[in-house]
């Protein structure tokens, strides 16, 4: 369940990572008040997801999650380039996250 947990917490950080433009230095209510709320529940389930993960490889896997999702959600939404060198560095952070599931015996 802790996998799970850190999944959800990597899925909050690719929304507020991806909503943070939006907030214009956090001028607009809306877009700040889903940025903040997104921040708050990615913490909460890392740190749930931490009590049973190495923190190195919790937070490493995090961190992946939200890179990737963000990096996708640029090129979906927010019209940023998807180069042929942008895409395979994205697989090779996918490799390293799988890399570090497979690492973890949990």
């Amino acid at each position: 369940m802790h996998w799970i947990w850190l999944i959800v917490a990597g899925l909050f950080e690719v929304v507020w990572a991806a909503t943070l433009k939006k907030t214009e230095g956090f001028t607009r209510l809306g877009p700040s008040l889903i940025t903040l709320a997104a921040i708050v529940a990615s913490m909460y389930f890392l740190s749930v997801a931490l009590k049973h993960l190495p923190a190195s490889t919790g937070y490493a896997v995090w961190v992946g999650i939200g890179a990737v999702g963000t990096a996708i959600a640029g090129i979906i939404f927010l019209g940023e380039p998807r180069s042929a060198l942008r895409l395979i560095s994205i697989g090779l952070i996918v490799a390293g996250v799988i890399g570090l599931r497979l690492a973890d015996p949990g």
